[in-house]
């Protein structure tokens, strides 16, 4: 039998790269415009610091982590709690009294896999330390808007207030008192959760229990003066920065370190699994987890669901090329000369090609269409014996002659001169 892949991980082959790698691209180009420094993280971590960061009573923690029980360690499900152990560790705040951090990297979660859900899924995190005044939340959400803009993709912005521990216990006890009444319509998670979790019931899926939290207590009318102090001025930097966005009082997100702000980027592109990014405010996180008492914000975006978003684009993506020269030889001694000239070109920074196979030209022609290659170098015995090659453009299928000299340095340095004048050429 073959060995296949683990259900709900997915190999990431060479044709999906370029993709990936646009994404990447675009989001630390962006990243480097706002000062946001990146930082690695390890995918263990004891299990401890999920169940304190995320809580003991989220579908996360009691259902979803990959643990290993005997070592009392996790494969991280999300970075915040990750990127906060780290920043406490080694005392990042000391450096800097705000930090601007963001990581990308896979993330582990036992869900039933669907389109752009895995089981193996990687994010692109970003995370402010040390801040809480509301710009830095819109300017977060304006930075996440660019991310999408620029990559060409459409999404709507959804923000909410969850309030802080002043004002939220009034708001927990009206929805208890609300759910109460609807308990035996509910479905058998929002029984539980509407105990241990009750605002988790106003995220439930299940189009019955959406349809009972219809006229449920909104949280925005239970804010203290100094939480909706903070998100009317959110919403009035979102105005300022031309970012645009509708409320939603449903909106509690999974994790219960969230407070005050929090916001979603969804798509109607990709069915049911509508939220391509996802962020809000956990001022007191820090703090619990043996930290200094700072104020963050933060935001993850899911880069599968970008992947697919760009996939379903009638433009896409273009690959890259493989080698900007594919160097054709015909005979031992052509063959000789082409490897040499190729390692040298690679040396120099050039992306080239070569067969070792001994196939023919229009075999090998057919290698460097399949490379992408937009100039191919032709070398045969007998333009050996008169001191040149042919070389074609792929794209015009133009010929002409080029001299080999003897300098091996100087035929480098020709070559990548006419491959930067012909991809000029191409991208204007």
């Amino acid at each position: 039998m073959k060995i296949k892949a683990i259900n709900g991980f997915k190999d990431i082959l060479p044709e999906d790269i370029a993709i990936w790698r646009t994404i990447e691209t675009v989001c630390r180009d962006i990243f480097a415009r706002h000062a946001f420094r990146e930082i690695r993280l390890p995918i263990l971590e004891k299990t401890e610091l999920f169940a304190r960061s995320i809580g003991e009573a989220t579908d996360i923690v009691e259902k979803e982590m990959y643990t290993f029980t005997d070592k009392k360690i996790t494969m991280r499900p999300e970075a915040t709690a990750s990127l906060l152990r780290s920043f406490i560790e080694h005392g990042l705040h000391v450096s800097r009294p705000i930090q601007k951090l963001f990581t990308v990297g896979p993330m582990f979660r036992h869900e039933r896999p669907q389109k752009g859900r895995l089981r193996q899924f990687h994010q692109i995190d970003a995370e402010v330390i040390g801040g809480s005044e509301p710009q830095i939340d819109a300017e977060l959400m304006a930075m996440g808007q660019m991310m999408l803009n620029e990559l060409g993709l459409d999404a709507s912005l959804e923000i909410n207030s969850l309030g802080c521990r002043e004002c939220r216990p009034s708001f927990r006890s009206a929805l208890v008192a609300f759910l109460d009444k609807s308990q035996d319509k509910l479905c058998d998670n929002c029984k539980r959760r509407s105990t241990t979790n009750p605002l988790r019931v106003l995220d439930c899926k299940k189009q019955s229990c959406r349809d009972l939290v219809a006229d449920a207590p909104s949280i925005l009318d239970h804010l203290c003066d100094e939480c909706d102090t903070h998100f009317k001025q959110v919403q009035h930097y979102l105005d300022l920065f031309s970012v645009r966005y509708t409320l939603n009082h449903f909106m509690v997100r999974g994790l219960d370190y969230y407070c005050r702000t929090t916001f979603e980027f969804l798509t109607g592109d990709l069915g049911a699994q509508a939220a391509i990014g996802a962020g809000g405010r956990y001022d007191g996180l820090i703090e619990q987890l043996g930290g200094p008492p700072l104020p963050a914000v933060g935001f993850a975006m899911g880069i599968e669901r970008l992947s697919l978003l760009l996939q379903n684009k009638a433009d896409g993506v273009t690959p890259e090329p493989e080698s900007d020269i594919f160097i054709a030889v015909l005979g031992e001694r052509a063959e000789q000369t082409g490897s040499k000239l190729a390692n040298a070109l690679r040396a120099k920074g050039g992306r080239c090609g070569i067969d070792y196979s001994g196939r023919s030209l229009k075999a090998q022609m057919k290698i460097a269409n399949r490379n992408r290659a937009r100039l191919v170098l032709i070398i045969g015995e007998q333009e050996l014996d008169k001191g040149e090659a042919i070389l074609r453009d792929m794209q015009t299928q133009e010929q002409s002659s080029f001299t080999l000299k003897s300098n091996i340095a100087e035929n480098c340095t020709e070559l990548l001169k006419i491959s930067a004048n012909v991809l000029t050429t191409t991208e204007l």
